[in-house]
């Protein structure tokens, strides 16, 4: 083992190496000779010198290139990576020294990718388009995150340029990204070998200042080494399975890190897709960042995964974290926020101290920086512009993405929307649920005999509930379907599963998905919030299929549950159920209890949206008799305060004509959401 190097000043980290001397008198002659005489001549950097060098982070951006909503088919200006790409540039021109890094889940995502992914794939010898954008503004470096692997791994392989030895990869070098591809924790269950490369290093020349303030040129080497989230082996089994191994990203990071530090870098960047959880550490942790952050020799964090942005509130408070500056145990850390809504900055201030670059964590910040200022009311967000050199590289794909959308497959009488799927509105989810029921009671026979008379219920979970703002949500009107509806109802590109379970099974299924409430007092005054923050809208799973349920949300997670019938009777614990839900959920994404992939009884290579299509072509016209109501009812509860919850204003009419009289409007905030009131008191 060499001598430790110190990274930090605040708290020196050891390290694997000998301290790296910046051997300027090599490029003296050369390259200062172009600094038209700006740039001091040294023939060595004295400590003392100090240096700010900016670390760029894009997270993800789900191949939403351009500011265009494909379901309403109307420009979006609060999304897209054509305006992250203007934060991009104005960043470059405040801080001399940059290195720009995505964070994964860049390929999925948006109509725009399913149809370079699945309608008409892109050839071998075609640059992705979500690529050909990120290469027009210059990357140094990408992790892969989860849905990377959604469209399995002969076209991650293909489209990333990256020949792989697994079943189905690529074994030529077809048309990728200009820049490196790190990944650390998913290898080739053939030969034990990392997909992508586990780590690389990118040499830039910075401007550095002496402690006399004169101004020179340095070489910089910045290592970075990549992790994806671990349950991807779960999320994504049908197509990982037995061809890939996915190990936790601490012990990646100590398997790699010493080959990496080999290289003598002087800093290291780690970009992990994925967030910040302080629970005890287990190798299949899905958001490992506080974790990783406590392995010696990273100099910087990059997170993702979580949609949600740090520095930021939703960190306060979390052990050893620094929410407001922007620092997990010491290291300088920036999660950006998602569908390029905001551009992550850590601006590390760098001073050389015994012939090495250490990390002045006084004058080092993290801040996430959004495309659009917060509405006031009666006036539009304030956005960036558009960056005008992105949207000519996409327009052809663009076009093509669009006309592929607007295909017909029949029409609805009834409005199929999500603004009040978590009170009680399924008219969104119902559709769903009778196509994925359909299609497991005539195929689940063929490969199961035996459980022909087991009743098949349907889950599904409102993917769009206004976490991407007022206009996340789904609405799809009456009239005209297309293959943009579906993609509209169903968000994702899962593919279907059904499960094997019993009456105790789907009672815990239901109370897991209850949790998206918050527990209600009613002896309480003042204002009570319905909805559970922490708990994502697509784990609120909402069944079908002859079950009918209550909810009461004054009572202890896990106990809410008070009633649960299938066709009139009580369903007693030892009932046996089938279940059709989607791969994700049945191999163990959301943690919900008793599904980890071994009760599987049926994984159909088919997507649920394409089902869905299917479903709704053979249909033609949808009518409310084809749709099965709400399953599902709030216990009565009164209430001494308003029970309240945030939603797209003005839609109060909406919940009236799916029949939810209890929800009232309180108050339009003037950007394009309202707190709204829920009278529990009766169903």
């Amino acid at each position: 083992m060499a001598a430790p190097r110190p990274r930090h000043i605040s708290k020196p980290a050891p390290s694997r190496l000998a301290p790296v001397k910046l051997a300027l008198g090599v490029l003296a002659a050369g390259l200062l000779a172009g600094c038209s005489g700006l740039l001091a001549r040294h023939p060595a950097l004295a400590d003392g010198a100090r240096a700010d060098v900016a670390i760029l982070e894009t997270t993800d951006l789900h191949s939403n290139i351009l500011g265009y909503d494909y379901y309403k088919l109307k420009a979006d200006p609060m999304l897209g990576y054509e305006r992250t790409v203007t934060l991009i540039r104005q960043a470059r021109q405040e801080f001399p020294n940059t290195f720009l890094f995505d964070d994964g889940d860049t390929i999925q995502g948006s109509v725009l990718a399913d149809y370079q992914a699945l309608a008409k794939p892109v050839g071998c010898e075609e640059e992705l388009a979500i690529y050909r954008a990120m290469d027009s503004v210059g990357y140094d470096g990408a992790t892969a995150g989860n849905h990377e692997f959604n469209y399995g791994l002969p076209f991650l392989s293909q489209v990333t340029g990256t020949p792989m030895n697994v079943d189905g990869g690529a074994s030529k070098r077809c048309a990728g990204p200009h820049f490196p591809l790190v990944l650390a924790n998913v290898a080739s269950a053939r030969d034990g070998k990392p997909l992508f490369k586990p780590w690389a290093v990118v040499s830039k020349t910075i401007e550095a200042y002496t402690p006399d303030g004169s101004k020179l040129a340095v070489p910089l080497k910045v290592g970075i080494i990549g992790f994806a989230p671990p349950p991807i082996l779960q999320w994504d089994k049908q197509k990982l399975e037995g061809r890939v191994t996915v190990s936790g990203v601490v012990e990646a990071a100590q398997k790699y890190l010493p080959e990496l530090e080999a290289q003598h870098p002087d800093l290291i960047v780690a970009v992990l897709h994925g967030g910040l959880d302080d629970h005890p550490y287990t190798p299949d942790m899905e958001n490992g960042g506080w974790h990783l952050a406590g392995v010696p020799g990273i100099d910087a964090l990059l997170l993702g995964h979580s949609h949600t942005e740090f520095p930021g509130p939703h960190y306060a408070g979390m052990k050893d974290v620094d929410a407001e500056r922007g620092l997990v145990r010491g290291v300088p850390a920036v999660m950006g926020g998602f569908f390029g809504k905001d551009l992550g900055v850590i601006k590390l201030a760098l001073v050389r101290q015994g012939g090495q670059w250490v990390v002045d964590k006084a004058d080092t910040r993290s801040q996430v920086r959004p495309i659009c200022q917060p509405a006031v009311k009666g006036k539009a967000p304030d956005c960036v512009a558009p960056d005008p050199t992105i949207a000519p590289l996409v327009a052809k794909v663009h076009e093509a993405a669009i006309a592929y959308v607007n295909t017909p497959i029949g029409d609805t009488a009834v409005r199929l929307s999500s603004y009040f799927a978590d009170e009680g509105n399924m008219t969104a989810l119902a559709p769903i649920n009778a196509a994925q029921a359909d299609y497991v009671r005539a195929e689940l026979p063929k490969a199961h005999p035996e459980l022909a008379g087991v009743p098949v219920l349907s889950a599904a979970a409102a993917f769009r509930t206004g976490f991407g703002g007022p206009d996340d949500y789904t609405d799809v009107a009456p009239g005209p379907l297309t293959l943009r509806s579906a993609a509209d109802l169903y968000f994702y590109p899962n593919t279907l599963a059904a499960v094997k379970t019993d009456g105790a099974g789907l009672k815990a299924w239901l109370e897991q998905s209850a949790r998206r409430f918050n527990r209600i007092d009613p002896a309480k005054t003042g204002e009570q919030a319905l909805i559970n923050p922490h708990y994502v809208g697509y784990n609120f799973d909402q069944i079908q299929g002859g079950i009918a349920y209550t909810i009461d949300v004054s009572k202890p997670a896990g106990e809410r549950i008070t009633s649960l019938t299938y066709k009139g009777k009580p369903v007693t614990p030892g009932q046996p159920f089938v279940i059709v839900t989607n791969n994700y959920r049945a191999s163990g994404g959301g943690h919900f209890p008793g599904l980890d992939g071994s009760n599987i009884v049926l994984a159909s290579p088919d997507g649920a949206r394409e089902i869905l299509a299917r479903w709704i072509e053979r249909k033609q016209h949808l009518t409310a008799a084809d749709l099965e109501p709400t399953s599902w009812h709030f216990g009565p509860l009164k209430t001494r305060g308003p029970v309240v919850f945030r939603a797209a204003a003005g839609k109060q009419a909406v919940a009236a004509a799916a029949g939810l009289h209890h929800v009232h409007q309180l108050k339009d905030h003037g950007d394009g959401t309202a707190t709204y009131a829920i009278d529990l008191s009766s169903p």
